[in-house]
């Protein structure tokens, strides 16, 4: 669905004029003194630096960030998307690609004032979004700072690049908040979910949270340009012998989410993360290969006979 009728501003704006932004970050804030950000619910006092599973305490750790021109291209556009790496996750996926990233607390802690500077940064260079990646567990983190960004002239739409394990109260808090929600869908199946992923639980959570997330916003809107503005994009990284489940991904989003839902299959799967241990690849060595032509194009035509027909441009 292509769109062109945008508001001047991003929806947060309304909300920060309202008050309603800083009563969220409030809100949100008084959450990290008994955590339950996410499925885990470790229940430990992030505000006083205690770690739960995602090893982040009161502010959030930055790994990097910078004008991304390796995304969708309706993401990242001409000037790139303004993409900010959060180090942690709260997932532990055995072939994560940002190992080093997600599984490890790297950069420095950045408070809220800073993390408003970045975002106002972004801006400034051009980029077309502000591209928040794994922000799972520093959602009350991102709020604060919003806050303060708005004041400094911030309005480029929010896009919110998850790992799919959220929770749907956390969610809540960020509704009228972000723009465009690009989750992973990684693996359909719990039992390979629980080796894969250690959450079993990740397949049911993932399915209610991209229905959560697409009520919130719906299809994704595209402009004249090009460049999305609002809506869900769902990724999904197809896996060696079919251990994400695509077909059956597929045939659910069409069912029960919408047969509009914009789909980025991505066949960029490289043997990372535990699969590369010596230790450990013995435990997954169907892991242990790229994904061959054969399976991505399997993967596409069963996707595309289930009904998904709105595909990222290099899928």
């Amino acid at each position: 669905m292509i769109s062109n009728q945008y508001e001047t501003y991003p929806s947060y704006i309304r909300l920060a004029k309202s008050g309603e932004l800083k009563f969220r970050a409030q809100k949100a804030l008084e959450i990290l003194k008994s955590c339950t950000l996410c499925p885990h619910k470790c229940e430990v006092n992030r505000s006083e630096d205690v770690y739960g599973f995602c090893k982040i305490g009161r502010y959030a750790y930055i790994a990097s960030y910078f004008p991304h021109t390796g995304e969708e291209e309706c993401i990242k556009g001409w000037r790139g998307s303004g993409t900010i790496f959060f180090s942690g996750c709260n997932l532990q996926c055995v072939f994560c690609q940002n190992w080093d990233i997600s599984h490890h607390r790297t950069g420095e802690p950045t408070d809220a004032n800073r993390l408003a500077s970045i975002m106002i940064e972004l801006q400034k260079v051009g980029c077309h979004n502000i591209n928040l990646v794994t922000p799972t567990h520093i959602i009350p983190q991102f709020l604060e700072a919003l806050c303060i960004a708005v004041k400094m002239g911030l309005r480029l739409p929010i896009v919110y690049n998850s790992g799919g394990y959220d929770s749907v109260n956390a969610l809540k808090f960020l509704e009228g908040v972000i723009d465009i929600y690009m989750p992973d869908f990684k693996i359909w199946d719990s039992e390979i979910a629980a080796r894969l992923l250690h959450s079993p639980d990740y397949p049911e959570v993932a399915r209610k949270v991209i229905k959560e997330m697409h009520r919130q916003v719906g299809d994704l809107e595209i402009n004249n340009e090009g460049i999305a503005k609002r809506g869900v994009l769902l990724r999904h990284l197809v896996l060696p012998s079919n251990l994400a489940g695509t077909r059956e991904l597929a045939r659910w989003l069409v069912d029960e989410v919408s047969k509009n839902i914009y789909v980025n299959l991505m066949n960029q799967y490289h043997p990372d993360g535990y699969v590369t241990y010596p230790a450990m690849q013995e435990n997954y060595k169907e892991l242990a290969r790229l994904v061959n032509r054969d399976e991505f194009k399997q993967a596409y035509d069963d996707a595309r006979s289930s009904g998904i027909h709105r595909f990222n441009s290099n899928s």
